[in-house]
């Protein structure tokens, strides 16, 4: 028994029967794949025991450390799933044959497919049946992310372009699973693990810029700890632990790269987190750090009350600390932290004896894998590989409807997206939005927290400039479909219809639907709209929009009496469309 084992088989999580079920699959694995080695030399066993121990350190059951021993026996060995099951029963056997069937990658065969295709239908057909297995039982993937994550820790024995292979497929496919599912400790992990092989300049100057200013901070945030620990218990609160959080690599990179940030402007580089017992002494805590330092402006933000799209739950504040250093304080219970660590693999977690503490994942938590697996069904080889990045695995956030109902949609998304996301009706019946109580244009980027209220119109016509804007392939589909299905009851319709080979360009598109006589509003073309009888402008004059009640935005003359009477709210910027 190898000391790795018995570190495993020693975790209080595990009883009697918990550890003679890992025992036993040891065992079994060890035996079928005597012989095989890794490319580093070392005995093949070795990698699903490290996959095994990862799974046990985050508390996952017995059952899924045995799937994780047991999970290449069936691809790399003579076994088969019945063996398996004969030995270990249906669950066991169910998590071995799902990892088995995501190691098969099946190449596209249709005539006439490039490179290109084959690669993106590869993905596809990989992606389908992981995801259709996570559907089925998380623990799959979580499986799946632990043979990819030591995996990555080993992946300097493999050749350069296999290398390159399997660190971008971990940054755009693995990584951002592990963040969807909440394991932001594991996202961290394998970013940091293939920043060095995706982009290796990039990682070489990065490191020898940000290696000082790291140690630095840390230092720092070692010194200040006591000072603030000192102040919340002499305030009659219990710290349950603090420690330092250094941001990963691979992520201060993404940020100082997108936002054009200078190192100095990054305040959470090294983050203090403070641990309580519960919520109330979380806002408590905040109350007395801000008594002592004063808060940066901007820069509290209360996850407690409204949780990220991955369940992630804590209160973060960036004070001016001691000698006016600028730092960033996390404050969360011991449960809001092993969540915000290990994500959705707390819900499977064993308490000891074997007695599961959570059974039953949040609904918004699992509900993107259901919503992720009709993508799949609906996607198409000519789509591109990017909606899908774009649709589930960019930064999300939560946008409410007035009556509190919550959407998940990717960050940047617009009213349009969040009215397709309700139903295709109302998307197609849009004619304005109002985020937090005010009016907004139409390719308004939402935020996390946004209330969005949409105005409907009575007619369903929706506007091809939204293509322009729209986030979300769901909204996109829905607007091309509208105009697929009403192009047979109306012939004239046909020309308005961008295709692959109509439009390549914005440039073209522009050229195609961008019609002088029609009124520009608030920056929007395409909103439902009418000429005002009472002053009647025409093309050219300076115009003005106010929003009615239910028939869309009436056009009147900037100088018209019945606009300057009306109450300032209502009112919307206007002008000409200009053929390009």
């Amino acid at each position: 028994m190898t000391e790795l084992l018995q570190q495993i088989i020693s975790n209080p999580a595990y009883n009697d029967e918990g550890k003679a079920l890992i025992g036993k699959a040891f065992d079994f694995a060890e035996t079928a794949h005597r012989g095989q080695k890794r490319l580093s030399g070392e005995d093949y066993i070795n990698h699903p025991l490290h996959a095994a121990y990862f799974l046990s350190e985050l508390g996952l059951d017995a059952v899924t450390v045995a799937g994780a021993l047991l999970h290449d026996t069936v691809e790399d060995t003579p076994l088969n799933s019945k063996l398996i099951q004969e030995q270990f029963g249906k669950e066991v056997a169910f998590l071995v044959d799902g990892v088995t069937k995501l190691g098969k990658i099946e190449y596209a065969s249709r005539d006439g497919l490039n490179k290109k295709d084959m690669d993106y239908a590869r993905h596809l057909s990989s992606l389908k049946k992981m995801f259709f297995a996570m559907a089925e039982d998380i623990r799959v993937i979580l499986i799946k992310l632990a043979d990819r994550y030591h995996n990555m820790e080993t992946l300097r024995y493999q050749n350069k372009q296999d290398q390159q292979r399997i660190a971008l497929e971990t940054l755009e496919i693995y990584a951002p699973i592990a963040g969807r599912l909440g394991m932001g400790r594991l996202k961290g992990q394998l970013e940091d693990l293939a920043f060095p092989y995706v982009y290796p300049d990039e990682y070489s100057k990065f490191v020898k810029m940000v290696k000082d200013k790291y140690a630095d901070t840390n230092k720092y945030i070692e010194r200040t700890k006591p000072v603030i620990k000192k102040h919340l218990t002499d305030a009659g609160i219990e710290v349950l632990d603090m420690h330092s959080r250094s941001k990963h690599y691979f992520s201060l990179y993404q940020k100082l790269k997108n936002r054009n940030l200078e190192l100095d402007k990054v305040f959470d580089l090294v983050a203090m987190r403070v641990i309580v017992p519960d919520i109330k002494s979380c806002y408590e805590a905040l109350g007395v750090i801000h008594k002592y330092y004063k808060p940066f402006p901007g820069l509290i933000k209360d996850y407690i009350a409204l949780p990220k799209p991955n369940g992630y739950q804590s209160l973060h504040t960036t004070i001016f600390c001691e000698k006016g250093r600028v730092v960033e304080i996390q404050i969360r219970t011991e449960d809001m932290h092993d969540h915000a660590e290990n994500g959705i693999a707390a819900h499977w977690a064993y308490s000891e004896g074997g007695k599961k503490k959570v059974t039953i994942a949040d609904k918004y938590e699992i509900q993107w894998i259901s919503q992720l697996k009709k993508f799949l069904k609906e996607t198409k080889l000519g789509e591109s590989f990017t909606n899908l990045k774009i649709d589930f695995f960019k930064n999300r956030i939560f946008a409410f409807t007035p009556k509190g109902d919550v959407k998940d949609l990717p960050e940047g998304a617009t009213p349009i997206d969040f009215a397709y996301a309700i139903h295709s009706d109302l998307g197609h019946s849009v004619t304005g939005a109002k985020v937090n109580g005010k009016m907004v244009p139409l390719e308004f980027g939402l935020k996390n927290g946004d209330v969005v209220e949409i105005i409907k119109g009575k007619n369903k016509k929706p506007s091809f400039d939204w293509l322009e804007f729209v986030k979300t392939t769901e909204a996109k589909r829905r607007i091309k479909s509208w105009f697929r299905e009403n192009e047979v009851k109306n012939k004239s319709a046909e020309k308005d219809l961008p295709t692959r080979n109509k439009v390549k360009k914005k440039a073209d598109y522009v050229e195609k639907v961008s019609i002088p006589g029609i009124p520009v509003i608030q920056g929007q073309r395409g909103l439902l709209y009418k000429i005002a009888k009472c002053c009647r402008p025409e093309v050219g004059s300076k115009i003005k929009g106010y929003m009615t009640i239910n028939r869309g935005v009436s056009i009147h003359l900037a100088t018209c009496k019945n606009i300057k009477d009306v109450a300032g709210k209502r009112i919307m910027s206007a002008g000409w469309a200009i053929k390009k």
